[in-house]
């Protein structure tokens, strides 16, 4: 069993269900963050306090499954990513899971 994270902007929300359900992962979690960025941006230049930075609403979403869900939702993530028109991708990292009950 392993713990997979995906982060994405809350735009690309139900895209991300779908690719949950695709790949089979019947048991997720999410909860809503902010993403941030450091740099300048064409959006924050142009806010109506240019000198206040916020965060870009993003989601975080968590599953314990097996190798083989997994490796369906990391191919459909890269094809996902692969096919983006911004500069916002999908993020997905896997850590293993020494123990659990």
């Amino acid at each position: 069993m392993k713990l997979i994270i995906v982060t994405a902007v809350e735009e690309f929300q139900k895209e991300v269900l779908k690719l949950f359900k695709q790949a089979n992962i019947e048991n997720f979690s999410t909860s809503d963050i902010d993403g941030y960025k450091i740099g300048s941006s064409i959006l924050s230049a142009s806010s109506w306090f240019s000198g206040v930075k916020g965060g870009n609403e993003s989601n975080l979403f968590f599953s314990f499954t097996d190798e083989k869900h997994i490796d369906d939702l990391f191919r459909l993530v890269k094809e996902f990513n692969a096919n983006l028109e911004t500069n916002n991708p999908l993020k997905a990292v896997v850590v293993p899971i020494e123990k659990f009950i």
